[in-house]
């Protein structure tokens, strides 16, 4: 049964609000501002830095053995990523020669889900109406019950072992042929797959008896059940109660990568343009070339170019939306009038955001890239001059007078 709770928001407090929203505007419309012009300069000092890092770039066969004239250079090479070390889950006493270790662990529990809706009122009050509906299923984490909104659900959670967490167990010794891997790029060493799960006797007499204890029930009960890679605190994994503990394991095991970075001896460090300033390169999994990779870096900075652009872009418009939050209160007296106004609002609010945002993005071109900027214009110039010609060789022939037909 879903529980529904509404509040009201009278009109002098909207008018409030709208007030601190003009300040917001403001603000907003800044930090816009600001986030489009960062992003085109970080963008070419990206591009840039990529460019700098390609030709400082020497491809190299095998890195089976240690080769000190590569100390210092930067180098592209693909190898196997191997290591020795036996790694394993302190408390569960879960390992294996490997990569890394990995605990998932999740909790059955009871779930707040909410849905507002708020509607305008003649006179100008807003009425917001917000239903909240229950579920149960697998959390991250312990959800406190206590904050939930109806009182039937309150304190229905609990969990069986509340100390329990995620985490990740990495190995510190992970070589690539000759060189030692450090632990960012061990870090991004990825492909999970599932690690058999066999607990000592003595650990699972100890879970049992915790779990017990939380159920206020004999310890004589098994509440403890391994399955392949995944152990299960409670009564019945096939049918999961409040409470229920689901731990799931997972390895990286060795595999091929390619390392596209700095060499420092017998080791590897990320390379950061000097003149630029910006990070290039890493680990990354499998054979890549130095071709894909390049054209992958360059992707992944569109990428991101394109999506701060548009996060500017929304910020300018909602900033502009703020500004004009004050007539759009004052109108909410009368909802079908405020709904007018909002939607002319957005409408030139969108096309000034746009504007501004364009402008902003071709100052900075001028700035950052002024040979690229100078030539688009000049083709925007030559494109214009090129149209008013035709237009004016098109209209001149229809204002010639007709000729008129000799007399006989």
């Amino acid at each position: 049964m879903a529980y529904t709770e509404t509040t009201t928001t009278g009109y002098g407090s909207r008018i409030t609000s709208s007030l601190k929203g003009i300040l917001t505007g403001f603000l907003l419309v800044i930090a816009g501002t600001i986030l489009l012009w960062w992003n085109e300069g970080r963008a070419v000092k990206t591009a840039k830095s990529i460019k700098n890092a390609v030709e400082q770039t020497t491809p190299v066969a095998d890195l089976a053995t240690y080769n000190q004239a590569l100390n210092g250079q930067m180098i592209c090479a693909s190898g196997f990523a191997t290591t020795n070390d036996f790694v394993s889950d302190p408390y569960f006493g879960i390992g294996e020669t490997a990569i890394r270790v990995e605990r998932k662990v999740e909790f059955y529990q009871w779930i707040e889900h909410s849905q507002t809706k708020t509607e305008d009122k003649v006179g100008g009050k807003q009425e917001t109406t917000t239903t909240y509906t229950y579920s149960q299923g697998w959390a991250s984490s312990p959800i406190n019950s206590g904050e939930f909104k109806d009182p039937e659900y309150q304190g229905k959670n609990f969990v069986v072992m509340s100390n329990l967490e995620s985490a990740d167990f990495q190995a510190k010794n992970v070589t690539v042929g000759a060189y030692i891997l450090p632990e960012s790029m061990i870090s991004s060493i990825s492909g999970s797959e599932p690690i058999a799960v066999n607990l000592a006797a003595e650990k699972i007499a100890d879970l049992n008896k915790t779990v017990a204890q939380a159920l206020q029930k004999g310890d004589s009960l098994q509440f403890v059940t391994v399955s392949q890679n995944q152990v299960y605190l409670g009564v019945n994994p096939n049918s999961p109660a409040i409470g229920d503990v689901k731990i799931t394991f997972t390895k990286v095991m060795p595999a091929n990568v390619t390392i596209w970075a700095r060499v420092v001896n017998n080791t590897f460090e990320h390379y950061v343009d000097a003149k630029h300033g910006k990070g290039v390169g890493g680990l990354y999994m499998g054979t890549c070339s130095l071709d894909s990779l390049q054209e992958q870096a360059e992707s992944n900075n569109n990428f991101m170019t394109w999506l701060l652009r548009i996060v500017g872009f929304l910020l300018v418009f909602f900033g502009f939306k703020g500004l004009f939050g004050l007539l759009i209160a004052i109108l909410k007296v009368l909802p079908f009038l405020a709904n007018i106004a909002n939607v002319a609002v957005s409408i030139v609010c969108g096309v000034v955001g746009f504007a501004w945002s364009l402008v902003i993005i071709a100052i900075a071109w001028l700035f950052y890239r002024p040979i690229l900027a100078i030539a688009l214009i000049a083709v925007v110039v030559a494109l214009f001059i090129f149209l008013s010609k035709r237009s004016k060789e098109a209209k001149a022939p229809a204002e010639q007078p007709a000729e008129t037909p000799a007399q006989a």
